[in-house]
């Protein structure tokens, strides 16, 4: 099937004005969630350091965020074509910022995993609520294209913002204030978004059938956690009875959406190929991605020794790359095609990572910074060229839920990168041989590791550090090359199922 994005009526072709004053306010709302996936990473030797979770409670505190998120992403973008995306936006973004104070206050692992969770329900409402208003802000097939690789740039910038302000952050206040910079952020959102965004739904939405809210959540969980658990643990009796749930919930899910006469998610999108690969090549890329991020800034300052602002400052190469990338891609897919930009992104990504693969405790920032480049840049001709597709092979009506498709596969794929390469490199890490009477928490976690050595004689501490970090850095090896393989593979996916996709060039 040939999937062609249909020029513009002269109705839609009508340019709202303001728009690019609204354009302003939905990224902010994109920037506040990329600032706060980013200060995470850099944050977590201390969180580890201070609230001292276990290696499973640390994944936890790294992936229940994108667990609940990824439940939720289509239950809010769904809700947000009924009550209106500019009205879920504004709550969501209030409740993202007053969330965000239980993250900085946070005393236990619990309470952490928490807020986390809770914070993911919060920004359950961004995303969707931001793509949606943009399809519905911008007619013009090219206007839309910039205006998505705007969005995009501002994810990205987000990406070198949060590390940056997170270290600077964290070499002169406690880890806490890293979650504090999203309160102004949110206060600008809010103020000016009520002036500027204009509502927008969908004028026949029918019910919101809460029964399917429950059974996407269930199931998306139920999922990602049976992953997780496999990884980490093995095929134990509880985690095929979480996969069983799972599998059995998002079935009901989708047989429940295929019948009722306004579904929460219309399941005839995904007949769209174009939609389809879009959405497939999200999730797979994001989960050949994440698990390397995760750790990126754990290996900067615990295996290389940098500050915190230095860490900030080495992954800034990913987000110019991607910021660059993203303001050209739909240029770039009209002079050549969908595909061929799609593909070639995905494929840079995955030679970067296999080039990654051969890192070591002393291995030089230019070989790190250039393969964070080409991350950045490859990622960002991919993401911003999925996300125009899915939008525009879709009725603005539906927008919502069909953005919430599209970050529900990045969430989800966040989620099981974390799950499936964390546990790679948890496990390789686990297996490194320590001095007698190193203390047990010292194989927890690289964190735990340095904690411990403190308690510990100085050449046995050495020694210990020594091992953990070298274990540390083979894991990590092993989850780029595991990630690079997805991305090639998922690179040679998109060539073929993206076949005769193009963005229209006629106004």
């Amino acid at each position: 099937m040939t999937s062609t994005l249909q020029p513009a009526t002269t109705t839609e072709a009508v340019k709202r004005p303001g728009r690019w004053l609204a354009l302003s306010v939905l990224v902010l709302a994109v920037l506040l969630v990329a600032v706060d996936a980013t200060v995470l990473g850099l944050a977590t030797p201390y969180i580890s350091e201070d609230l001292k979770p276990s290696g499973t409670q640390l994944l936890w505190i790294g992936d229940v965020y994108s667990f609940v998120i990824a439940g939720l992403l289509v239950s809010m973008g769904s809700l947000g074509d009924r009550i209106g995306r500019k009205r879920i936006l504004l709550g969501g973004a209030t409740a993202f910022g007053v969330i965000s104070i239980l993250n900085a206050y946070a005393t236990t692992p619990e309470l952490m995993i928490l807020a986390r969770a809770l914070l993911g329900v919060a920004g359950a409402t961004l995303m969707p609520a931001t793509l949606a208003l943009i399809r519905n802000l911008f007619h013009d097939p090219r206007e839309r294209s910039l205006a998505v690789g705007i969005w995009g740039a501002t994810a990205s910038a987000g990406t070198a913002i949060g590390p940056i302000t997170g270290g600077f952050l964290l070499e002169h206040f406690w880890w806490g204030s890293v979650f504090l910079i999203n309160l102004p952020v949110m206060a600008v959102l809010v103020l000016v978004g009520i002036r500027t965004l204009p509502e927008s739904r969908n004028p026949n939405p029918g019910p919101w059938d809460l029964t399917s809210v429950a059974l996407s959540l269930v199931g998306v969980i139920a999922i990602v956690y049976a992953v997780k658990e496999a990884a980490t643990h093995g095929f134990e009796w509880p985690t095929l009875a979480a996969g069983a749930l799972g599998a059995a919930a998002l079935y009901w899910f989708i047989r429940r959406q295929l019948t009722l006469p306004t579904p929460l998610l219309d399941m005839r999108l995904f007949s769209n190929r174009g939609f389809s690969a879009a959405v497939l090549a999200d999730l797979l890329t994001i989960l050949g991605l994440s698990g390397l991020v995760f750790f990126l800034s754990q290996y900067l300052q615990l295996v290389q020794g940098r500050r915190p602002f230095e860490a900030g400052l080495a992954e800034l190469p990913a987000a110019v790359g991607a910021v660059a990338a993203g303001l050209v891609a739909g240029r770039a897919a009209r002079r050549f095609s969908v595909r061929a930009v799609v593909s070639g992104g995905l494929a840079a990504v995955g030679l970067a990572l296999a080039a990654l693969t051969v890192i070591d405790r002393s291995t030089g920032y230019p070989l790190l910074g250039t393969a964070l480049l080409v991350v950045g840049v490859g990622a960002g001709f991919s993401f911003t060229l999925t996300a125009d597709v899915i939008l525009s092979a879709v009725p603005k009506e539906q927008a919502g839920a069909a953005s919430a498709v599209s970050e529900t596969a990045y969430e989800l794929g966040a989620a099981l990168g974390i799950a499936i390469l964390g546990s790679i490199v948890t496990g390789v890490y686990r297996g490194f041989t320590a001095p007698a009477g190193t203390p047990a928490g010292a194989h927890e976690s690289l964190g735990g590791a340095v904690e411990a050595a403190a308690g510990m004689p100085a050449q046995a501490a050495q020694e210990m550090l020594t091992s953990a970090q070298e274990a540390f850095v083979n894991g990590l090896g092993v989850a780029a090359g595991v990630g690079a393989a997805v991305l090639l593979a998922t690179a040679a996916a998109a060539w073929f199922m993206l076949r005769d996709q193009r963005l229209d060039t006629a106004l």
